[in-house]
């Protein structure tokens, strides 16, 4: 029998279960349903022999020691930058918004005036909200915030969440910069790579630990019952007191009691090309054209070569659990009723203190890799292994 449990093999789950069974010696059974470990970081090489993100683009970038650090004991690294151009006006321009772009898309004087402004007013090398640009008393600095609002970021959100930027939290348009800089490079983090032979070359270093058991193609709730109403939980049919961390939809944990959670998915469109490459950098963004958001070519990522390469285009869509090809969850979606509604799942959680909800779908927010990372390590120095 087991004294600790994990559903779900993406980053959450694998990094506590190799945390478990390394630093504690314990053993520990980690449940997924999908057919391959990873979560949506899986990729795999294509009948073209093209390494391929599954569920699109992945790009690994920290600022924390700790986490790369971490990483790097089950990989080693392609130093890779990721570049990000955006087809605005009939032109590529580097994305986020910066003095290059502001230089293609603006009359030259006019530039000019909006860089000397930009620099006199926030400094050099700082992202600056356009929020924040467009509460400046400066008509000039109004105007190119109101530019980058409507060329960059209304109808490329429009698309990505399936609803006008009002209708979000103000947090997502507060988030979107210009960049008072001529960086191109999309993260400016002081860790940047790519897992040199793939995120599933890490997830199986990360769980090929002797004290880890790993169930495949298994519905959680096919091996465990939890029993909502009396805070009860048991395994192959015994009682289970040890530690559960579960990565899952809260929202499904609790059958769905205070009602479902929404989220938006995504469709994915592969294509090989036989040609080396067709894209000058790995991601072009697509905001005022097209159903797509974005064309990632995956041969800039990895840095593989092939004389062709595959393509993926991204179609958001709205999320819908029983019907296939919606019903994988990716983003949260970050609304005040939303949160509230996540904010009695998590309340109701407190009724289970030997589970542990963990991850992007457990927690109801969009997480990097990096920062997912961070937060399992955390949950398991903190809470786990005390």
């Amino acid at each position: 029998m087991f004294d600790y449990v994990v559903v779900g093999a993406g980053f959450a789950g694998a990094v506590i279960a190799e945390r478990i069974a390394t630093q504690l010696n314990e053993k520990v059974l980690v449940i997924e349903k999908r057919n391959h470990i990873g979560g949506n970081a899986y990729d795999y090489y294509d009948e073209n022999g093209i390494l391929v993100h599954k569920y699109g683009p992945h790009i690994f970038h920290t600022r924390s020691r700790e986490v790369w650090d971490y990483l790097s004991q089950f990989t080693d690294w392609h130093l890779y930058h990721h570049h990000v151009l955006g087809s605005i006006d009939g032109k590529k321009v580097p994305i986020p918004f910066n003095l290059n772009t502001l230089h293609e898309l603006l009359p030259e004087s006019l530039a000019r005036l909006l860089e000397e402004k930009l620099v006199s007013k926030f400094g050099y090398n700082v992202k600056v909200p356009i929020l924040k640009l467009r509460e400046t008393d400066d008509k000039d600095l109004k105007f190119l915030a109101d530019f980058v609002y409507e060329k960059v970021f209304l109808n490329y959100t429009t698309k990505q969440w399936g609803m006008k930027p009002e209708e979000l939290d103000p947090t997502v348009t507060g988030r979107v910069p210009v960049y008072i800089s001529r960086d191109n490079r999309y993260f400016q983090d002081a860790y940047q790579g790519m897992p040199k032979e793939g995120y599933t070359k890490i997830f199986e270093k990360l769980l090929s630990h002797s004290n880890i058991k790993l169930m495949l193609n298994t519905d959680y709730k096919e091996v465990i019952d939890i029993d909502v109403k009396n805070g009860k939980i048991s395994l192959f049919g015994q009682e289970f007191k040890g530690i559960l961390v579960y990565t899952g939809k809260i929202d499904e944990f609790f059958n769905y009691e205070f009602g479902e959670l929404p989220y938006r998915s995504l469709r994915f469109e592969f294509e090989n090309i036989q040609k080396e490459f067709v894209q000058p950098v790995g991601t072009i963004n697509y905001p005022n054209e097209y159903q797509f958001t974005r064309i990632t070519e995956f041969k800039h990522l990895t840095g593989q070569e092939h004389s062709s390469t595959t393509i993926v285009k991204e179609y958001p869509q709205g999320y819908e659990r029983n019907v296939k090809g919606k019903d994988i969850p990716y983003y949260p979606i970050p609304k005040k009723e939303n949160l509230e509604l996540y904010a009695k799942y998590k309340e109701r959680a407190r009724q289970f203190p030997h589970v542990f909800f963990v991850g992007r779908l457990a927690e109801y927010r969009y997480y990097d890799m990096d920062a997912v990372i961070a937060r399992a390590l955390t949950v398991f120095n903190n809470k786990i292994s005390r």
